[in-house]
């Protein structure tokens, strides 16, 4: 029996990324169910949150490009709990969750609710990815979304080189499905052809993201924030160096960790 997976993303059910990770899933041979937010939910984190109708959350079960998919009032790490729990069939073997609009690099994946879906499968023991396209542009992002990109035409966006991105992650199956329940690979691919991919490097987070926030005014009851390109060095072996050298970067994460080293004043 072909292993489960469900695909959810942050960007909302209409996506682009979603449309083509699920694709490409179904045709390596997984048994694909998608279930996504029906509004972007950039930058939720994992938070959980649904929006119920006497006390039901509202579900709308639609056909995506020939597969089964459920676009729901909620964020993306509450549906991944959904699917979990068996809200829309079997209950997986692993989730993935992409493609985002836009790096989710460095620790800044803190904020990412691409990643907060795939750290919430990891907590519940299942294995899980989170896929990233490369799309920097600090104008067209908002602090809300975390720094994903926000504002693109149906064009741009269908322009994008999205299928580079579900290759990696699709490449990557075989060998998150032979690593020990509940890890996450956090997988960042650049913009470009699948011919002009240089490769996949195992990489570490950067000690930032490719964006920061800066507060621009602050006034009486008010404050405007602004997104800008992080300035910082790039660090040989992680992430964002992968990317900027035409690489595709993966990470191993895990939701749950202890620090058994660190020791705790006046507790014994």
């Amino acid at each position: 029996m072909s292993p489960r997976v469900l695909v959810t993303n942050d960007d909302g059910i209409d996506a682009v990324g979603i449309r083509v990770l699920a694709a490409a899933l179904a045709a390596r041979g997984l048994d694909t169910v998608v279930a996504a937010p029906r509004v972007d939910s950039s930058g939720t984190s994992a938070a959980l949150t649904a929006t119920e109708d006497d006390g039901r959350v509202l579900i709308d079960r639609r056909d995506l490009d020939g597969l089964t998919a459920y676009a729901i009032a909620g964020s993306p790490a509450y549906i991944t709990l959904l699917g979990l729990h068996g809200a829309f069939g079997p209950a997986p073997d692993l989730v993935v969750s992409g493609i985002n609009r836009g790096a989710n690099a460095g620790r800044a994946v803190l904020h990412s609710g691409t990643v907060g879906a795939a750290l919430t499968a990891s907590a519940a023991g299942c294995r899980a990815m989170a896929v990233s396209l490369d799309i920097l542009s600090a104008s067209a992002a908002t602090t809300a979304s975390g720094g994903a990109v926000m504002r693109m035409s149906e064009a741009d966006e269908a322009a994008r080189n999205w299928r580079t991105a579900a290759r990696a992650a699709v490449d990557l199956v075989d060998g998150l499905l032979a690593l020990p329940a509940g890890v996450v690979l956090n997988v960042n691919a650049p913009d470009v052809p699948p011919d002009r991919l240089r490769g996949v490097r195992q990489a570490s987070l950067a000690a930032f993201g490719q964006v920061q926030m800066t507060v621009v005014e602050s006034g009486e009851g008010f404050v405007r924030t602004a997104l800008e390109q992080n300035g910082e060095r790039l660090v040989p072996g992680t992430d964002l160096a992968a990317l900027a050298d035409g690489f595709a970067s993966v990470t191993a994460l895990r939701a749950l960790g202890e620090l058994s080293d660190v020791e705790i004043a006046g507790v014994s």
